[in-house]
């Protein structure tokens, strides 16, 4: 099946969307099991669900960019750095669970700190998601119009 190229970047941000749920559900049934996994994502949803969709927009908007563009300064480690954020603020929500598992990894402040704050850490999340798609839109807005200068020219 040929997929138009532009078309292409929302089906990868879909993927990375989808890709980042699997994450977060299969972490936590690994730790606790599926129907804790389902408890959790009823209960902090309006956290899980924005955290996921804004990495699955700077996905599709790096891979817009790469269309555009083969050389992104940076705008690959912006994702990166906000993705594994989101993921981190996911999977926090049920750290506590992890205590568990403490003595045997050694964690117990870490899980202790990251139950404690597991609401700032969904909002530092989301703060990082706002700030990758605020870089990459602008990354590729400027492309852009470079592109149709170039274009014009």
């Amino acid at each position: 099946m040929n997929i138009p190229m532009t078309v292409r970047p929302g089906l990868i941000g879909v993927a990375a969307f989808a890709g980042m749920l699997i994450v977060y559900f299969g972490v936590l049934t690994l730790v606790s099991g599926w129907s804790f996994a389902r408890d959790q994502f009823a209960e902090f949803w309006y956290f899980v669900l924005p955290l996921g969709a804004g990495f699955g927009l700077q996905v599709a908007l790096y891979a817009q960019l790469r269309l555009l563009i083969r050389h992104t300064d940076g705008a690959g480690a912006v994702m990166a750095a906000s993705g594994t954020t989101s993921t981190v603020a996911m999977i926090s929500c049920c750290a506590h669970y992890l205590v568990n598992l403490a003595p045997i990894l050694g964690a117990t402040g870490l899980i202790t700190l990251a139950t404690q704050y597991q609401t700032e850490f969904f909002w530092l999340g989301l703060v990082f998601n706002g700030g990758g798609v605020i870089y990459i839109a602008n990354r590729l807005f400027n492309a852009a119009k470079e592109h149709a200068k170039c274009a014009m020219d």
